[in-house]
């Protein structure tokens, strides 16, 4: 992704393995405005579910809410990821 705070001065990417990671550059606005907001979004629930390490459904889908809840709290401008 772009790093944002580096514009227009230079175009610098950054890459994330971590859905952790992904809120934080979201809310430090590395990553910002609706579109790619909702697209980091949607890249780190894919993360969650990639590090998803859980044996059964029910816990799988926990280990998302908690993903979702956590990239949903970056923004108060939040609503862009629903």
């Amino acid at each position: 992704m772009i790093d944002q705070t580096k514009l227009p001065n230079s175009l610098e990417y950054v890459t994330y393995t971590d859905y952790n990671d992904v809120a934080a550059a979201i809310r430090n606005l590395v990553i910002r405005g609706a579109p790619a907001i909702g697209v980091a979004g949607a890249f780190g629930l894919a993360l969650a579910a990639l590090q998803s390490s859980s044996e059964t459904t029910d816990d799988f889908l926990s280990d998302l809410e908690k993903a979702k809840k956590i990239l949903f709290e970056t923004r108060p401008t939040a609503i862009n990821l629903s």
